[in-house]
């Protein structure tokens, strides 16, 4: 039996999490029409996603820097996609930019330690997590390879 799917939580779900059409109204379904269900099933989504994608070999991204406001901390991340197409989207970028603030904000020693932080715009979720979002989102494995922080 088909759920009826209220079209507004359809397109706040897509507008909050970038899942594609078919992604959210499956969520939905589901979950019965609940919200945050759905969010949740989204999320596993994503995680089961990110891990088929795993092993994939990761040789294009790009290098994001990071100035903190007040010009003493400074970021430079190399974070790697499996292509250069993927590399230059808007959600890739952005992903970039996310994990560099983490990094100027929490100081972690290592991209292991960095991984297991919870985000600072979302405390809910780690940083691996807001990682295996991006995968579910863009359909690539995604790896933080390196960082360097740098505070006066």
């Amino acid at each position: 039996m088909a759920v009826n799917i209220d079209l507004s939580l359809l397109k706040k779900l897509r507008e909050e999490t970038s899942a594609s059409v078919s992604d959210c109204r499956r969520a939905l379904e589901e979950s019965n029409g609940n919200y945050d269900k759905a969010l949740e099933w989204l999320k596993k989504r994503a995680a089961e996603k990110a891990e088929k994608k795993a092993d994939r070999e990761t040789g294009e991204g790009l290098v994001e820097p990071y100035i903190h406001q007040n010009g003493k901390i400074g970021v430079l991340v190399e974070i790697l996609c499996e292509t250069d197409f993927v590399a230059r989207t808007d959600d890739f970028k952005k992903l970039a930019h996310e994990v560099a603030m983490q990094i100027a904000a929490m100081n972690p020693k290592d991209t292991e330690e960095l991984l297991a932080q919870p985000f600072i715009k979302d405390p809910g979720m780690t940083i691996q997590e807001l990682v295996k979002q991006t995968i579910g989102k863009l359909g690539e494995n995604i790896t933080v390879k390196k960082f360097a922080r740098l505070e006066i």
